[in-house]
């Protein structure tokens, strides 16, 4: 760091955001190498221009992380400090009252958010504190990997540009020993984590979320561990599968920063340093690229949470979906069991598995032909991973509007589907319980099981189970015409 009016007594503010963890934090890292004390901050800000509130899985999911990062911290030798409020005012206010010499951040890259460090920035400066800035949540930056001209619009160009650019720097260790700095009387008073409201209540949801799930970086490593010892070889033959836990579940520790996307490529590349462990490990490797690459899109597209990134589809003939087909969808009562249960994971547990993500966003989108924005709002608000650019880029690659995205006329046969992936129904039976003695030949149509079949598993069609909500068949040729009009017109 460069010297300064207070180089010699300031303290260094490092400024938590979606980054909660102390390994390969470059932040942190770098103002642990200072020398000098640290104050170690989080703002939670809901009130500056643009900044998108968090969905209610989010933010519970945010409270134990920064419960678990508060503890880290503590451990090893600072306190996290916790305030209320729009950060454009609070940093600069902090930094002044407590005679900070710098502060420190990893890099955000949402329009809103870029904004605002940006003008936070410009205040410190100007007050005579050092900003450093650094990449601590991406394996490559938005244009740091980019054609002649433009960027990147199709993944496969964008992965193979970027799996060609060479090796990564190693991961940083969490720093052994941090000196903390005492938190300033003054005019910014720091909060309680409590008291940020973030947990539900009245009812309190979120049980299915606790016994899924365990916040904090302790446990993205150890999460991050278990799945290259062993599931790893085997990710690419069952990640499609649900009813099979083949896939790492580290979405939600990657989503809030308490394990970085380096941390995951080196662990992945430690453990498949043969040939054939090579060619298994790229397709994991592969969805951290795709995460880049969403924001990437992101970075040039601001809007893509709300307008379609073809323009064509601002127009597209959506269909005036009645409340109750909606309510249906969310609730995992649509008639087709895999959509069914793809919601209810959702519900119960925060996540859902990727596969069925795309299954349950094509229904909506597709059979019910509901704006896929609809679905997106959903998803930011029950998924522990709602992700600024993942959420938006993956509800437009279904849609067929996004940059790169599957063809409007590629419809998955929510039938089919489950046929293909869960053969068995493993994934139905363990969601959708009120089916789980149904017969595997008919557990994913349960409309063309015999009677005898049906009262034999305890079935009630329209009753202890619900009929389709649409026939896939003529929902179909539906979105097709649709598709073909706004093509048209």
């Amino acid at each position: 760091m460069t010297t300064n009016r207070r180089a010699d007594d300031g303290s260094v503010i490092v400024w938590f955001r979606d980054d909660l963890r102390l390994a390969d934090n470059p932040a942190l890292v770098a103002a642990a190498q200072s020398g000098r004390a640290i104050l170690p901050v989080y703002v939670h800000d809901e009130e500056s221009h643009g900044i998108r509130r968090l969905g209610g899985a989010a933010r519970w999911w945010l409270h134990h992380s920064l419960t678990a990062l508060s503890g880290a911290l503590k451990r090893h030798g600072a306190d996290l400090h916790i305030f209320n409020g729009p950060a454009v005012e609070i940093v600069p206010k902090l930094a002044h009252t407590s005679g900070a010499a710098a502060v420190c951040w990893n890099r955000r890259y949402q329009q809103a958010e870029g904004a605002l460090d940006d003008t936070v920035a410009v205040e410190l400066e100007a007050d005579g504190v050092e900003v450093e800035t650094f990449n601590g949540k991406l394996i490559h930056e938005p244009d740091e990997i980019r054609p002649k001209s433009g960027f990147y619009k199709v993944y496969s160009a964008y992965w193979k540009a970027a799996d060609a650019s060479g090796a990564l720097p190693e991961p940083e260790p969490a720093p052994k020993r941090l000196r903390g700095a005492e938190m300033p009387s003054g005019k910014v008073q720091a909060t309680t984590l409590g008291k940020l409201g973030l947990l539900p209540t009245r009812p309190d949801w979120s049980g299915g979320l606790a016994q899924a799930f365990t916040p904090g970086e302790t446990e993205a490593l150890r999460k991050l561990g278990r799945f290259v010892e062993t599931d790893l070889a085997a990710y690419g033959e069952r990640r499609d599968n649900p009813g099979v836990d083949g896939s790492s579940r580290l979405s939600p520790h990657l989503r809030f920063g308490e394990i970085s996307p380096r941390q995951i490529v080196a662990a992945v590349k430690e453990a498949s340093r043969t040939a054939a462990g090579k060619v298994k490990a790229q397709k994991f490797l592969q969805e951290i690229a795709w995460r880049d690459f969403s924001y990437n899109l992101l970075f040039h597209a601001p809007d893509l949470a709300t307008s379609p990134f073809a323009e064509r589809f601002e127009h597209f003939p959506w269909a005036d979906v009645p409340k109750a087909s909606i309510r249906a969808w969310q609730q995992g009562r649509t008639g087709y069991p895999i959509v069914d249960a793809g919601m209810r994971q959702l519900w119960r547990t925060g996540w859902m598995h990727n596969r069925v993500r795309m299954i349950t966003a094509s229904f909506l989108v597709k059979d019910l032909l509901c704006d896929w924005r609809v679905g997106e709002r959903w998803f930011w608000d029950t998924l522990c991973d709602a992700d600024p650019a993942n959420n938006a880029v993956n509800w437009q690659w279904v849609a067929g509007c996004g940059p790169d995205a599957a063809p409007f006329f590629r419809i998955f046969n929510p039938v089919l589907q489950g046929e293909k992936f869960d053969p068995k129904g493993t994934y139905v039976r363990e969601f959708v319980p009120e089916i789980k003695d149904l017969d595997a030949r008919f557990v994913h149509k349960p409309w063309e099981a015999p009677a005898e079949a049906l009262h034999a598993a305890g079935i009630r069609l329209g009753e202890t189970y619900p009929h389709p909500r649409v026939r896939h068949d003529e929902a179909r040729d539906r979105a097709l015409a649709a598709f073909k009009a706004s093509r048209e017109g």
